[in-house]
């Protein structure tokens, strides 16, 4: 690795954690904390919604994506543009009525305490286990990238001697992820981990771009090469009106269930909610959740051209390179990107793309770290013994149980060591299976008016009892769980209500 690529590196890390920790003098109250008392700016907001949710796999696989298919992924972020707007109208309203730390205390008011603790219990479990394996993930990546681009020279194993070289580097990588991140969350809260996913947004996009644009300058012809050749092979393809449940990326998997998916997780999720609290009003969370949309358009449709271009590169400039990302005769579209990172980009550019990487990473870690925090106090601590607790004792609690939730994901990436690819994909994938669930119950809270708990519980229980059918027995596409689940969970607890209790549900 070149000592240039490291000193950007290392030198990134650093300013992450002296900016994100400089907010910490700031904090006063536990609101201050989880919501930064309600004072910082939309175009902040808009930018930490956008690098909450890229991940680094986003970084990495959108532009495999696109090697190997086409742009039909842009059907999907059609649905999360619908789901903005569903989230705008319905739903950040309601987070504004009232003193709310966070997304479950709705679901409280409306149909009591064990609803509201339920369903926080369950962001908390799947955000915890879920984040772990992306911290997993994201080792993966890192470990990858650094044995790639050290040729070799890293010897990792010599800090951990009783591991072999591969697993210390992975080890190593999401040791650093996990610390870095925990450093500068547990000191600066969400305003620190607002202002660092801005800077990280411009990270990563900054990184993106000087990459496609050496990408672009390696291809003879330029552009006109780029659009003839990858038009021609059908790597512009953007609508597949197929109806198929079984089949992923089509119109109407995209359209619908990316609109249901993205109504889950922006709308229900503590995560994202936590940031519309933070604004200083309904308006200004309404403009960073809908221009959020535009940016994350334009940011996956930057990514689908970098694959573009790689398909056009590496087939028709560099074929005697493809056989470095191909495993079993097929091509590893995770790896395309990476390998002409550390192969293509000059020094020091090198260590922007690694920043980049871990910028991507970083922001959703963060936040999940901070909004677990928020769940745990704002569901269970307060209402339990909150009039008994000075607000130095809750800040302090708070920034504990931040770095309780830091150990706790950094235990789960470590343990996944121990776990097949197969293993760790299904868990990643918890976070779908249960989204349209509480998705469900806020439904029944906002779209109904006399469905009471005993009903919500029924079409909750039901809507799990169905979704772990659709999940274990049939092949129908992730695309469609939240549809699913929320539609089961909605409908089930509006007839349950009319059972249990007909006079109310009437």
């Amino acid at each position: 690795m070149h000592p240039a690529d490291l000193i950007v590196l290392v030198v990134y890390l650093a300013l992450v954690v002296v900016i994100g920790r400089s907010f910490g003098a700031a904090q006063r109250t536990m609101q201050d904390y989880f919501v930064s008392g309600h004072r910082l700016p939309a175009w902040a907001i808009m930018g930490s919604i956008v690098a909450t949710e890229t991940s680094t796999v986003t970084f990495i696989s959108i532009p495999g994506f696109a090697y190997t298919t086409n742009f039909t992924f842009l059907q999907l972020v059609v649905g999360y543009l619908l789901g903005r707007v569903v989230v705008s109208a319905l739903l950040i309203p309601a987070y504004f009525r009232g003193d709310v730390l966070t997304a479950y205390q709705l679901l409280g008011t409306r149909f009591g305490a064990t609803t509201k603790r339920l369903a926080s219990s369950v962001f908390i479990a799947t955000r915890t286990l879920a984040d772990g394996f992306r911290l997993f993930a994201t080792g993966l990546m890192l470990a990858a990238v650094l044995g790639l681009a050290g040729g070799g020279g890293l010897r990792v194993s010599r800090l951990l001697p009783f591991l072999p070289e591969d697993v210390a580097l992975l080890t190593m990588s999401i040791i650093v992820i996990a610390v870095v991140t925990l450093l500068y969350t547990y000191g600066g809260g969400m305003t620190a981990v607002v202002w660092t996913d801005v800077a990280q947004l411009v990270v990563y996009l900054g990184g993106a771009l000087f990459a496609a644009a050496i990408l672009l300058g390696e291809i003879p012809g330029g552009w006109g090469e780029v659009s003839r050749v990858a038009g021609a092979a059908g790597r512009f393809q953007v609508f597949d009106f197929t109806w198929d449940v079984t089949r992923g990326y089509t119109f109407w998997s995209g359209v619908i269930g990316g609109m249901f998916l993205t109504t889950a997780t922006h709308g229900t999720d503590q995560m994202l909610v936590q940031r519309y609290l933070c604004a200083r009003s309904v308006r200004d969370a309404r403009a960073a959740l809908l221009w959020s949309g535009v940016v994350v358009f334009v940011q996956f449709v930057l990514f689908l051209v970098i694959g573009a271009m790689l398909f056009v590169y590496y087939t028709q400039h560099a074929p005697g390179e493809i056989a470095a990302f191909t495993v079993d005769g097929r091509i590893a579209g995770d790896r395309v990107f990476p390998f002409f990172v550390v192969r293509h980009l000059p020094p020091g550019l090198v260590g922007l793309v690694l920043a980049a990487v871990l910028a991507a990473a970083m922001s959703t870690l963060s936040s999940s770290l901070n909004s677990s925090a928020a769940a745990v106090m704002g569901d269970f601590v307060v209402p339990w013994r909150g009039d008994r607790m000075s607000e130095d004792q809750k800040l302090a609690l708070s920034r504990r149980l931040t770095l309780l939730f830091g150990v706790l994901q950094a235990v789960a990436a470590l343990a996944a060591l121990a776990l097949s690819r197969r293993v760790v994909d299904e868990v990643l994938g918890i976070a779908a299976f249960t989204s349209g669930l509480i998705l469900g119950l806020f439904l029944l809270g906002t779209l109904t008016t006399r469905v009471r708990e005993r009903g919500a519980l029924v079409g909750l229980a039901t809507g799990t009892v169905v979704m772990l059918w659709v999940k274990l027995g049939t092949a129908t596409t992730w695309q469609w769980y939240v549809v699913i689940g929320s539609v089961v969970t909605f409908g089930v607890g509006v007839l349950a209500s009319m059972v249990l209790e007909p006079d109310r549900a009437r």
